[in-house]
């Protein structure tokens, strides 16, 4: 059976998408870009053109499912985790929208998929895409290539699961153990809910 897989890589400034069909072993890239809403608008207006056009994406390319990153990014910057949020979130309602289901991968667990290594640099990610798609060369920008490994890692993963499932057995699915937030990022939460009880007293 073939799957049609749709890899996301979301961001206010731009979005990068890739579906993938994959048929066993497999691969074969349909179609790739990025949808860049208009970074002077505000950002309600910024996050209504991600919506309408990957709304648009996802009507034309049909996906079966939709994989999007799990939110990282250099607790330095905890906006930055905040406004990919935002991003993440328009996605994963685009995707509701239309019945398909959505499926998170840690950035570690990407790169060991394809490179082996969870330490691999962004070069050897955009090598293997290549590589496994058979591609004359390197997509652009990044943000297509980074959504390709996304659409590449969770083929890998269904690939297993149907190999065990031949065998009679099944692949487990762990969970990460629930911990605290980073400390920069759990002082931005920490003052926004200061904020709210402040004005709730009000």
């Amino acid at each position: 059976m073939t799957r049609r897989i749709l890899g996301v890589d979301p961001g206010l400034r731009t979005t990068g998408y890739g579906l993938v069909a994959c048929d066993g072993a497999r691969l074969r890239l349909i179609e790739a870009g990025v949808v860049q809403p208009d970074p002077t608008l505000p950002l309600e207006r910024r996050l209504a053109e991600l919506h309408a056009a990957m709304t648009a994406v996802v009507s034309d390319l049909r996906p079966d499912c939709l994989v999007i990153e799990e939110l990282w990014t250099s607790y330095k910057h905890p906006p930055t985790a905040v406004l990919m949020g935002h991003a993440r979130g328009v996605i994963a309602l685009t995707a509701g929208s239309s019945g398909i289901a959505v499926h998170h991968l840690a950035h570690a667990f990407v790169k060991r998929a394809l490179v082996g290594s969870g330490a691999a640099r962004k070069a050897q990610v955009k090598a293997m895409v290549v590589q496994l798609l058979g591609l004359a060369h390197a997509p652009e920008p990044d943000d297509v290539s980074d959504a390709l490994a996304l659409a590449i890692a969770f083929a890998n993963v269904e690939g297993q699961r149907d190999r065990f499932a031949a065998a009679g057995a099944t692949l487990s699915r762990r969970r990460a153990r629930p911990g605290a937030l980073p400390p920069a990022l759990a002082q931005v939460v920490r003052a926004s809910r200061s904020g709210e009880r402040r004005r709730g007293g009000d």
